[in-house]
């Protein structure tokens, strides 16, 4: 059975663009958010995110009617769920966003349907996510139970995207496609095969599940190294930036980047949920959280001291973004060194974030902070604080740097 109707609940960085996809192939799409700005910004043929090229694909899938935004859920062949699955106090991961999307399409869903799940989530939330969706409708049956006879098909699709080139990707990445059952794996795929010209390699949900967070919790290993690697070189007096240059020409070695911390809704979130499935055997995996989770602290606890050097110093903060040339502030070690600097009282703040338009809450309206661009951040600065290496700021010359204090964590400014 072909799919003509998609229901993609969660219109953010990964659902917006899948959702324009889909809608770009000929596809009827219908996009859910509860955000009702969000909402009304789409159906006007706009985004409300940061993304190449995004805003024209959107423009011309609604210009088509092909793609339309609503606050409740319709009837459709197949649903995706692309909501946030943060944690909570204690690094707990957090399905409550998940559940509430399960009791939204409960309602309209019909025999013959499937669900896919695309949040990164724990090992085993796509079985929740049955069970959830079958304590709405006991008059449908779901595969966490009646196995491939089931009326409903449930699988789980991480995606696999680098913000910035989500479009690309999304297309051209191999996805891995996890069912409750084999059959949800194959109907699933049958569905990404509508815009994904990369591999489908299709297995269980629990491995689909248990593969993400490993891509992310690797990752996030290799940043930590190279994080702890900038603090021996800073207690040794050795230039890290440097010696990686110099390791990285074994042909065997490649250290990535150190930089102020790790951001972003995968690889400074996903690592967690392994050590809480986990916790006795994941060890390497949460040390490797500490290291990165801390580095913010230690880039604050620099620029205070530098600050202490002046009786009313200036600070400019170049970047609150996660990484370059994005607007995505979750999850940010520069948005929580700023924070904490504001926190600190240890000077007049300028934040340069050339990706943004105002403040974030948590700084707006504070005393002794503001947005500036570039030129005016540097007209007034003591001390500049590299915390993204947003294009903007990479192009900046050493004369214009020349008489400041500088802490560079991204080495931009070398």
């Amino acid at each position: 059975m072909s799919f003509s109707r998609i229901g993609m609940i969660g219109l953010g960085y990964i659902g917006l663009p899948t959702a324009a996809l889909l809608a770009s192939r000929g596809l009827e799409v219908v996009g859910v958010d509860v955000d009702e700005r969000a909402v009304e910004t789409i159906n006007a043929g706009r985004v409300h995110i940061v993304e190449p090229d995004l805003d024209i694909v959107v423009r011309s899938v609604v210009t088509t009617g092909n793609l339309r935004a609503t606050l409740v859920p319709e009837p459709a062949d197949a649903f995706l769920v692309a909501v946030p699955t943060p944690f909570t106090g204690g690094h707990r991961p957090d399905l409550s966003y998940i559940e509430t999307a399960a009791r939204a399409i409960a309602p309209v869903l019909e025999r013959g349907n499937l669900v896919v799940l695309e949040s990164t989530s724990p090992v085993g939330t796509t079985e929740k996510l049955s069970a959830w969706l079958a304590g709405a409708r006991p008059d449908l049956s779901f595969p966490h139970v009646a196995g491939e006879a089931s009326d409903v098909r449930i699988a789980h699709c991480p995606e696999r995207v680098l913000p910035g080139h989500v479009l690309q990707e999304l297309v051209n990445n191999d996805r891995v496609i996890g069912g409750v059952t084999r059959a949800c794996a194959t109907r699933a795929e049958a569905l990404y095969r509508t815009f994904v010209k990369g591999e489908c390699l299709l297995t269980g949900a629990r491995t689909a599940e248990l593969c993400k967070l490993t891509e992310n919790a690797y990752r996030d290993v290799n940043i930590a190294f190279a994080n702890e690697m900038s603090l021996v070189c800073e207690t040794l007096d050795v230039n890290v930036w440097e010696l990686i240059e110099l390791a990285n020409r074994h042909p065997r070695v490649d250290i990535l980047k150190p930089g102020p911390g790790v951001g972003g809704h995968c690889i400074a979130v996903d690592p967690w949920f392994i050590v809480d499935s986990a916790p006795d055997a994941a060890r390497l995996i949460r040390a490797a959280r500490e290291v990165n989770d801390g580095k913010p602290g230690h880039v604050v606890a620099r620029v205070i001291e530098r600050a202490e050097r002046f009786k009313s110093p200036c600070i400019a903060c170049f970047g609150l973004a996660f990484k370059a040339d994005i607007d995505d502030l979750r999850e940010s070690p520069a948005l929580g060194i700023v924070e904490a600097l504001a926190d600190s009282g240890a000077g007049r703040l300028v934040v340069v974030e050339p990706n943004v338009g105002a403040l974030p809450r948590t700084l707006a309206g504070r005393d002794g902070i503001r947005l500036a661009d570039t030129r005016e951040a540097l007209a007034v600065a003591d001390i500049v604080v590299g915390l993204v290496d947003h294009r903007e700021f990479r192009e900046l010359s050493p004369e214009s740097l020349s008489e400041k204090i500088v802490i560079d964590t991204r080495g931009m400014w070398r």
